[in-house]
């Protein structure tokens, strides 16, 4: 069969602008007012979550009970200006990280992978994908144990915890995504004799990007999760956040104790929002195609 150059999905996919950049336009200003809202909006609700933080913590709790809830500025003056604490918790911080990008990785790689052959052949997803929900609705904490026994209690055992954790939304985000291409555009392909390789890379991948990057956001989160669960229970080897909280917890050391908190979640907020700026990119060059073809027609 002669070589044929077949349409890229972006290029295929019709006139009409994504909903977001419909928003965008709407807007008028090149979405600057939505922009605005979207930086004022989270300043605002965390000016009033400190707000009413410090209030119970000064106002509400006792002077002899505030030690289970320190007011914010006591939880930063011990949790990072101490140079003790903050050299702790920063290490701690970046075991955890390490592991939990390293799980996330592997978790993306092996969630794809699985997600395609699930997408090229209805046997597969049938025979893979109920393991797939199983491995989802393993309770964690009873399997964390056995990790240790076969794979020892440091970086590898935590590792494949995050992994386990993280795998399930990358697969069906992806197998999503690659199974929502319009049945017309599959016909397009087809009239234009494109090969089973050429279909997937130029139409159903390219049309997967906005789920598989969904996935993506739900699979950081979890990482990070997976990653202190592990600490909390594989005691050996270098100390993560989870084993800090574990350690700051009985020594009643509540500081210390939210600033680990705190810092954890910032590690997951900063994976969401790269994965979310990933998104947003892929919006843009989509949107920008449809565009061009639009005019070219």
């Amino acid at each position: 069969m002669t070589s044929v150059t077949t349409p890229t999905a972006p290029a295929a996919s019709g006139a009409a602008a994504p909903p977001k950049e419909r928003r965008r336009s709407s807007s008028g200003g090149g979405g600057r007012p939505g922009s605005r809202l979207r930086v004022i909006a989270p300043i605002a609700v965390f000016v009033l979550v400190m707000g009413a933080w410090t209030f119970v913590s000064e106002s509400v709790l006792a002077e002899d009970s505030r030690f289970l809830l320190p007011a914010p500025y006591d939880v930063i003056k011990v949790g990072l200006f101490d140079a003790a604490n903050r050299a702790e918790i920063l290490d701690a911080l970046w075991s955890t990280t390490q592991i939990a990008l390293t799980g996330l990785a592997l978790a993306i790689v092996l969630g794809v992978l699985l997600a395609v052959v699930m997408s090229q052949a209805r046997w597969a997803e049938f025979s893979l994908y109920p393991y797939a929900v199983v491995l989802q609705t393993i309770p964690i904490l009873a399997v964390v144990p056995m990790f240790g026994f076969w794979f020892g209690y440091e970086f590898t055992s935590r590792v494949i915890v995050c992994v386990m954790v993280a795998l399930f939304p990358t697969i069906t985000n992806t197998l999503f995504g690659l199974k929502s291409v319009e049945p017309g555009l599959h016909d397009l392909f087809t009239l234009h004799g494109a090969t089973r390789l050429q279909r997937l890379v130029r139409l159903q991948l390219p049309a997967a990007l906005p789920a598989m990057v969904t996935g993506f956001k739900i699979s950081g989160g979890m990482a990070i999760i997976g990653s202190i669960v592990a600490d909390f229970f594989f005691r050996q080897g270098e100390p993560g956040i989870g084993r800090m909280i574990d350690v700051y917890r009985q020594r009643l050391a509540t500081e210390q104790l939210l600033t680990c908190l705190i810092l954890s979640s910032l590690v997951g907020l900063i994976v969401f929002w790269a994965f979310d700026l990933l998104g947003d990119h892929i919006d843009r060059r989509r949107s920008g195609r449809a565009a061009t073809t639009t005019t070219k027609s």
